[in-house]
Parts: structure tokens; sequence; C-alpha cells
């Protein structure tokens, strides 16, 4: 681990800047805004100076005694990462299972991510799950934590927390615009301008709109999405910031798979289809509204303290008319392969408020960091549906399976409601980073939650109520001025809902994370590495099977734990130079040490790198390379679903024409690489070919 970050020690004294260049003095960092943080857009860099996204502290990531990963503005824009699923599978340690065409689960060290925060503020997903696509057009970065992000998210999975920071208005005039073009008929428009609504830009305001029209290497499968932001923020004094917003993304698909397509004869061969293969027909689809209210203020206090109250209105809408098939056909017939329409239609309201305070206390003569804060969720979920009788159960033979002729059915109205729950998450959460010595910074802190939930779901009770005092412990040493070793442990729990064969609900989820490793930083952190050890442990986790006695699944806890190792770097290697990468190697067992979660790669490499030449500044060229191990599923004793380990590699070239314009050109999985999306269960689809993607953009 050593010689990792001695070797990248090497790349920043070769570059070290003059006092006069320092990112400190560096026009290019961008306008940092004192009050409400730093800006990632503006430069070309694919590092930060610090995040608050680990402990609400602005600490960088060297000082931060987790494993943080941080997605620039400058390398959305390089590699075009224009949706999360996109932007996830270059983020070091994280795993993206895209099964079906619009529902994914996202896993870091072993187990699923279920946390998405706006500027610091989110609950989990409603079912673990994340329906329908983002498009990252209004966020300037994002900021991923691996590990038991407890302290500042108490419910969840010793995983990870995703935490997209919006963009924020400038004080002067600005203006960017792309049009893009690419394969499967790809057209995706985007606009982005900032205005000042006062002389001195004391109000500014801000708007980002993007529209996508898609076809797709799947039959049939399109997609329209589009998204609108708009944001208004104001100076009250020079040292408060108060902001409010909307935000709206509209995803619709067509040709839409609930589920996937099943991988195995009865006799457990393999079936083959092509890559294009998709069962569904044109009717189904998928439709998610996500509409955002959301305001904060945010005030400096002098002398290192700050406080901030951050407030999100959130509702998610649905009206889905999908097509499911189950079974496995027989190799000699065909036949076993049954159909299951359904249509439903949900409402999610969520209303999350955070406050916190954070600054320095002097004591015995040292300066130390003290922050507190509260935090409270409240979500409703209904769901109601609506099924044709006559249209389930139906024989679809393989021969004709991927015809997508299915006739649409007559969904009785109005529909059932089949789903009504009311989940509320208090929490209290504090931390202090002792300054002990000038190398030796410890954290101690923790996070009190209470979370309750009523309702039913499918005529099971939904009720709960717990409560669970979430510790968390980190201590950094600087070994060199620009090396520390570090140590954290951090603990989550998350209840859950599922019932057992004596109908009770399950334990909650208990979680914790233990990590160690050594951190780099360079060039004002432009340039960060670390090296890390780590063990996760998930206790209670429900596995369901069917009981055709009881007739419904009965759930059971499973307990497991992955250990590993992480390696990661980013920022800038060299002059015009850019890069982010890690390697992660990892082993999850169960409780009778037995491989768990089979389907989870256990070795994930990722690089995304870019270079400017100095002598050639209009041209950059740049490849980003995402390795995954092998992996599997066993649906039974008998059958075993292999993915074997692959790389997809992607290119980009991009020429500035002028300093407002410039053409770039974007080709994904250069080398064609066939590969299974995801084996979280028995059924599954064919990533993406090779594809082509041209760039149009301005900026002024």
């Amino acid at each position: 681990m050593t010689a990792v970050l001695a070797l990248l020690a090497a790349a920043a004294a070769s570059t070290t800047p003059t006092a006069a260049t320092t990112p400190a003095n560096d026009p290019q960092r961008g306008d940092d805004v004192i009050v409400t943080g730093q800006r990632s857009e503006g430069t070309d860099d694919y590092g930060v100076s610090d995040q608050r996204t680990a402990t609400r502290l602005p600490l960088s990531q060297r000082e931060t005694p987790q494993s943080v990963s941080v997605v620039t503005r400058a390398q959305i824009q390089d590699f075009q990462l224009n949706d999360v699923n996109q932007l996830l599978a270059t983020v070091p340690g994280v795993s993206v299972f895209a099964g079906e065409t619009d529902r994914v689960y996202y896993s870091a060290r072993g187990f699923d991510i279920q946390t998405f925060q706006i500027d610091g503020v989110g609950l989990p997903f409603a079912f673990g799950i994340q329906t329908g696509s983002i498009d990252t057009a209004i966020y300037d970065r994002v900021e991923v934590v691996r590990g038991a992000p407890g302290l500042l998210s108490p419910t969840g999975n010793p995983s990870a927390l995703i935490n997209f920071v919006r963009k924020r208005p400038f004080k002067d005039f600005r203006t960017s615009a792309s049009v893009q073009y690419g394969s499967f008929e790809a057209l995706r428009l985007d606009a982005d301008v900032s205005v000042p609504l006062t002389k001195s830009g004391s109000i500014r305001a801000r708007a980002v709109g993007a529209a996508l029209d898609t076809d797709s290497y799947l039959d049939r499968y399109q997609l329209k999405r589009w998204t609108g932001y708009g944001i208004v923020e104001a100076d009250l004094g020079p040292n408060t910031v108060v902001s409010a917003g909307y935000g709206h993304q509209d995803h619709k698909s067509t040709g839409a798979m609930w589920g996937a397509i099943p991988l195995y004869y009865t006799d457990g061969s393999r079936i083959e289809f092509k890559r294009s293969a998709n069962y569904a027909p044109d009717w189904s689809s998928w439709n998610v509204v996500d509409r955002q209210i959301f305001g904060d203020i945010t005030h400096d206090f002098g002398g290192g303290w700050t406080g901030k109250v951050s407030v999100l209105r959130r509702a998610i809408s649905e009206d889905d008319t999908l097509f499911y098939i189950y079974g496995n056909p027989d190799r000699a017939t065909g036949l076993g392969i049954f159909s299951y329409p359904g249509a439903f239609k949900g409402e999610t309201r969520n209303l999350s408020l955070d406050a916190y305070l954070s600054g320095k206390l002097a004591v015995a003569g040292r300066e130390h960091d003290v922050m507190v804060g509260v935090q409270r969720g409240a979500e409703s979920y209904l769901q109601y549906s609506s099924y044709d009788n006559p249209t389930i159960n139906v024989s679809l033979p393989l021969a004709t399976l991927f015809d997508g002729r299915f006739p649409k059915p007559n969904f009785p109205t109005p529909y059932t409601l089949s789903l009504d729950t009311h989940t509320v998450r208090e929490s209290a959460y504090g931390l202090v980073r002792l300054n002990l010595a000038d190398p030796l910074k410890v954290m101690v802190g923790g996070n009190y939650t209470h979370a309750t939930s009523e309702g039913t779901s499918y005529g099971a009770a939904q009720n709960f109520s717990r409560s669970r005092f979430s510790p968390f412990v980190g201590a950094t040493f600087d070994l060199t001025p620009s090396i520390s070793a570090y140590a954290s442990f951090a603990t989550i729990f998350r209840p859950q809902v599922e019932l057992n064969a004596a109908n009770q609900i399950l334990p909650p989820v208990e979680g914790d994370n233990l990590e160690a490793g050594l951190k780099g930083e360079w060039l004002g952190g432009r340039l960060y590495a670390s090296a890390a050890i780590f063990q996760a442990r998930q206790n209670n986790t429900a596995f369901g099977q069917f009981d055709a006695t009881l007739g419904r699944t009965v759930y059971t806890p499973v307990d497991a734990k992955s250990q590993g190792i992480e390696l990661e770097f980013g920022g800038q290697l060299l002059p015009g130079l850019q890069a982010t990468g890690g390697f992660t190697t990892m082993k999850i067992r169960n409780q009778q040490d037995q491989p768990e979660r089979t389907f989870v790669p256990r070795n994930l490499g990722r690089l995304n790198i870019t270079y400017s030449p100095p002598a050639m500044p209009k041209v950059k060229l740049g490849t980003s390379i995402q390795y995954q191990s092998s992996f599997y599923f066993e649906p039974s004793n008998t059958v075993r679903i292999d993915q074997g380990d692959y790389a997809l590699v992607d290119l980009l070239g991009r020429y500035e024409l002028t300093p407002a314009l410039a053409v770039s050109v974007n080709v994904r999985n250069v080398t064609n690489a066939k590969y299974l999306t995801a084996l979280t269960f028995d059924q599954s689809r064919y990533g993406e070919p090779r594809s082509v993607l041209g760039t149009i953009s301005f900026r002024y």
C-alpha cells in the first residue's frame, strides 16, 4: 500500500506549483462560496480540496477517516456521465446491477446501497431500489462515502452513501449548452444559465434543463426523459446565504421490462438469445415523475462557526403498465414461460429537514472541531394496483417470446389500494474532532435515531417502532506532511418489515464497518490517494423463500461479513493529466463461512484518465475502464448461472474550436464486450454493445 502512495507522491513532487500558482490562488479553482462550500465546476480538476458528506465538517479526503470518492463536474462532462448509472459505474468500489430496464440496485463492499442524498438531505429508497433514471445535468459533483455512514445516515446498510451536490448560481453571468447525438438515435439537449439579479450578484439565479429522446439496442425499448431545475440564492449580509429552488424530472420508457429474461431451461442449461432480445411489448412502460422543492439558509457566525438549516419536499409519482414473465422453458418443447402483466400507480411524499452547527472550541491551548445536528424525515407511500386476470398465466412459447406482441390487458378500474405506509425517522447527531497533538486527530461521535412505521403492504402489517444509538469513532495520524494513517469504526441499523413463518416482523438489520489505512494528499487537494483494509458486517438481512404450506414468502434473517482491500487515487498526476481510479478485492461469507451474495463481483477495477498536452491545450484525449471479476447466482442446488470477468473500455476525444465552442466524441464499450448486466435474481439481459456519442458544446 505504501508503494502506491510513494509513487503518487513522486508524481506530485515533480509538479509541485510555486506559491503564485497554488490551488488557493488559482482562478481556475472556481467561484468558491465561503458560506455554502466549494464547487467543482469551472475547473478541469478531478479532485476537490474538501467535502462535508462524511462528517458535515469541511475536511479534505485525507483528513476524513473513511473512504470517500468524488466525481467532479469535469469528469462528468469529459466522459458524458449523463445518467447516474453511468456515473456510479466509474466510482471505485461501487457496482451497478441493472437487470431490469428501469430499476437498478447498487452495491459497495458487498452490500446494497439504499440511500441517496441531495445536498446532504434524504431518506433510503422506499423499496431499496432506484426506480427510473436520474439525469446528472443539475449536479456539480457526486460524493460517495463507502462503509457505514451511520453518523449522518443512520438507517441503511454498511455499504455506501451517495450524496448529489446541486449546482448553485454564480455572481456573474454564465451560460452553457450542448447538443448530443449518437447510436440508437440518441438525442440529448441541455442548457444552463446563471444570472445575477442585482448588480453585485448578491441575488442570483440559475436554471438548468436537459431533454433526452433515445431508442435502444434492445428491441422496442425507448426512453424519453426531461429534467428542469431552478434555484435563487441571496446574500443576507456578508455571512448569510439563503436559497430556494425546484427540481423536476420526468422519466417515461416504452417497451420496458419488468423483471428480465429467463436464463436457463428446466434442465439447467443456458438459453441462447440475442443481445437485442426483449420480451416486452410496446405498451409496457415505466412512467416516473420526481418533483423536489428545497431551501436552505447558511450562516457564518465567525471564528470558524457555521450553521445550516435545510428542507427538502419530494414528491414521486408513478403510473406504470408493466409486463412480467416467469418460469423456465422445457428445452424440447419451449414451453414453461408464463405472463404476469400488471398496472400500478404510486405516490411517495417525503419531507426531510436537517439542521446542524459546526465550529471550533479552544481547550487546553488547542482548537478542536465540534458538530451537532438534528434531522427528521417523514415519508408516506401509497400504491394502487390492477390485474386483468384473463391475461395472467398465459403460456408464452420460447420461439415467439421476443416478438413483443402480447396484447395490452384491459386493466380494471378503479385500481385497488395495495400498499399504504407512513414512516418517520428522527435523529440527533454529534461529533467532536479532538486535536490531541499536531499530527493526531481523534473523532468521537454518534447518532441517536427513533424510527417508526405504520401501515400495510398487500395485507401484511408494516408497523414498527425502533430506537438505536449508532456510535462513530475515527482517528488520523500524520506520518509526513503529505501522508496520514487513519482508522474508523461506524455502525448502522435499518428496521425492516419482512415476516417470518410465525408472522412476526424480523429484527432490524444491524451493520458496522471497520477500516484502516493510509491516505496521501498533494497539490492542495488536487491529487489524492488511499490504501485501506476494511471489514463490513450486516446481520439479520431478510432472505425470502416461498412456503407452499403457508401460501406466501417466508423470510429468515441472514448474517454476512465482507472483508477486503481498497486502493484509490484521484486528481492531477501531471500538468494536463487528470485521473481517478481504484481497485477493490474482497470476500463475502455467511455465518456458516460459505460464500454469500455471490452475484456481487469480488474484484472491481476503475480507471478514468484524460490528458490535454500542455503544448496542445485545445486537445483532450481520455479513456475509462471498468473491470469486474466473475460472479454467479444459484437459483437451486442443481442450477448455477455464471458471468465471467470482463472489462468495458470507453474512449473520448475533444477539440476546442474556440474558447466558447468545442466538439467531442465518446465511444463506449470499444471492444464490444458481451456481458450480463446483473445476476441479482435468475433473470437478466445483456449490456449495451459498442456505441458512439458526438457532442457540440458551447459556454460563455
